[in-house]
């Protein structure tokens, strides 16, 4: 894994260059003052309207395109669910070979995408840390190129183009409220507005990544369980997302299950925005409490995912 260059305003240009013709401009939707807070406009970027139904798209397309040839035997990937469809998309659209692992926990909607996609699945393990484990394994046997779910250098400056979006859509914006699983996005994101936006790391109890690594100040491993387990559980923050959000991110603050079921709900009557509970953490910290905005503070809210399970919806 490349996890030794940082991910840089630069990079995050180039990543948007390269992706611009394979991904879409994905809109933002704003609710006045007195809507949803009483006191402050709030601005949603829909990110869940994105190829593939995530903000993984984004790093998956950089990270094929970026490196020239690629071997005989494709790319390879583990994934909760999202980075793999991502990258299977990617491929299918690329015509590049593609492998993915997937743990038990995958939504059905997302093993239906893969599918879709035409990638080679494997069900493997409880959790992502095993689905990687035997990715890992699998890559040294056949020499594909691992695509790093988000730990590697091209893939989290993918992710960071939506920061660079966001912020020629919304520059009023005061802060930004953006979910935690790998640190991929909230790497990216850190990166690209370096300070000058307040940004607001959200994780639910059962995926507290970030918070753990700064506990202990390194990744360190967690117990994955939860209602966004698919989408935001991975074991430990990957580094790079570690260092970005230890340089950027002043504020985290973690939100209940029953709260992200209320955000999605909350998205549907609201807005008619579908999101599975992953893509709904950050507004999850809007609604409940967990943080609460200053008096005309201009709020902008990231809802990353869109592959919500509709028979359980």
């Amino acid at each position: 894994m490349d996890v030794s260059a940082r991910v840089s305003q630069a990079s995050i240009l180039g990543a948007y260059e390269r992706i611009q013709p394979f991904i879409r401009r994905t809109p933002v939707l704003r609710a006045p003052a007195g809507e949803l807070l009483e006191t402050s406009p709030v601005t949603l970027k829909l990110e869940q309207l994105q190829h593939a139904g995530s903000f993984k798209s984004r790093g998956a397309f950089n990270a094929l395109l970026s490196d020239g040839d690629l071997p005989e035997a494709g790319v390879i990937a583990a994934s909760g669910g999202n980075h793999g469809v991502a990258v299977a998309y990617a491929a299918k659209q690329l015509g590049v070979k593609v492998e993915i692992f997937v743990p038990e926990i995958v939504s059905a909607s997302k093993l239906a995408k893969l599918e879709e996609y035409g990638a080679s699945i494997h069900v493997v393990g409880h959790d992502f840390a095993a689905a990687l484990a035997a990715c890992s394994l699998r890559q040294k046997e056949t020499g594909a190129r691992l695509l790093h779910a988000y730990d590697q250098h091209d893939i989290v400056s993918g992710q960071g183009t939506v920061g660079l979006e966001l912020s020629e859509q919304a520059p009023e914006l005061d802060s930004l409220l953006v979910a935690v699983g790998g640190g991929g996005l909230i790497g990216g994101i850190a990166s690209w507005y370096q300070g000058s936006l307040k940004i607001i790391a959200v994780e639910t109890e059962g995926t507290a990544t970030l918070h753990a690594a700064r506990r202990e100040d390194r990744p360190t491993e967690i117990t994955v369980s939860g209602r966004a387990a698919d989408s935001l559980g991975a074991r430990q923050i990957g580094q790079i997302g570690f260092e970005a959000a230890k340089r950027f991110v002043k504020e985290s603050v973690l939100v209940r299950d029953e709260a992200v079921a209320h955000a999605q709900e909350r998205l549907w009557s609201d807005f008619r925005v579908i999101a599975e509970p992953g893509g709904a953490t950050a507004f999850a910290a809007l609604l409940s409490g967990a943080y609460q905005p200053g008096k005309d503070e201009k709020v902008g809210v990231l809802v990353c995912g869109g592959n919500a399970n509709l028979a359980t919806f």
